[in-house]
């Protein structure tokens, strides 16, 4: 696949996406105003998508199954569940960012108050989309999926990531098992719920949901240790946020525990694990291939 073709695939899904998102928000006319702009504000910025695009891309390895609805709900709550995991990741309790994607974060644009709700709200609908409508779709499948990216969100992923990720802060050595244990929950959980719960929508044997497991947890490595490196190489303007921010806060980075070779080295190594997982899909794994050359392309 060229990275034409990759581009061309990545739009469409990114519209599909957007639109089902812009649908959300227009759903909810009884919100309060200043909140339903600070949600949308959240949502509906700028971003590449990646988590929504790899629930849809792994759904569609299993075209004879019917788990179209499922994959593409799936893909709208992961992709509001990150959007809340920002805004709180960006406030000054935390982070402390006032730029996310090239624009002022939430509490910058609105304020710190409306910030924490427009995420807790972003969490809380997250569920309402997964519940789907009424006696709609495989309803065993689909409380499959809302328990693992409920696990995924939760206190032993994204959230006990975060708080890993807060008390390592300032440390004067940073060990590559610490910075793996926070970043498998932080960054890599979502990443790998994406690709199971697309695979389950789609109807996984347990075979091939091993093997997509593995390409989700190797992925997720490559995805983290390349934003970790344009933390301290790429400039406001690639990154969309404060360059350097990483360093400045002593945060446990991959480059502070391997330095940027050993971490370029590890983020191919990562990649190759990903591509070896997805190997017996074959040319139905292509743009999943070219997703993971994508993400090492950026850092390399």
């Amino acid at each position: 696949m060229t990275p034409a073709d990759l581009e061309t695939r990545l739009a469409s899904r990114r519209r599909e996406v957007d639109a089902a998102l812009r649908a959300v928000i227009a759903r909810g006319r009884s919100w309060p105003p200043r909140l339903r702009a600070a949600m949308r504000w959240s949502l509906l910025g700028p971003g590449k998508r990646i988590r929504p695009v790899l629930v849809l891309e792994t759904a569609s390895l299993f075209p004879r199954a019917r788990g179209r609805s499922l994959a593409l709900d799936a893909a709208c709550a992961l992709e509001m569940i990150h959007a809340y995991s920002l805004v709180h990741d960006d406030l000054p309790a935390m982070d402390d960012d006032r730029l996310r994607r090239g624009r002022p974060t939430t509490h910058v644009r609105f304020d710190e108050a409306t910030a924490i709700l427009a995420g807790d709200a972003l969490l809380t609908e997250a569920f309402a989309v997964l519940g789907g409508p009424a006696g709609g779709g495989d309803a065993e499948r689909r409380l499959r999926v809302v328990a693992e990216i409920a696990a995924a969100a939760g206190a032993e992923g994204m959230v006990g990531g975060q708080v890993l990720d807060l008390g390592s802060e300032g440390r004067a050595r940073v060990g590559a098992a610490l910075v793996a244990r926070i970043h498998r929950r932080k960054t890599g959980a979502l990443i790998r719920v994406a690709v199971r719960a697309g695979a389950i929508a789609g109807g996984v044997g347990a075979r091939d949901l091993a093997r997509l497991t593995t390409f989700g947890e190797a992925l997720g490595l490559a995805f983290q240790i390349a934003d970790d490196v344009l933390d301290e190489t790429g400039t406001t303007a690639v990154t969309g946020k404060r360059a350097g921010g990483d360093a400045e806060r002593g945060k446990a980075t991959y480059p502070a525990a391997l330095g940027l070779a050993g971490a370029r080295a590890a983020m191919h190594r990562a990649a190759g694990e990903a591509n070896a997982a997805i190997r017996p899909f074959g040319a139905r794994a292509d743009v999943l291939r070219a997703l993971v050359e994508r993400v090492v392309d950026r850092a390399s």
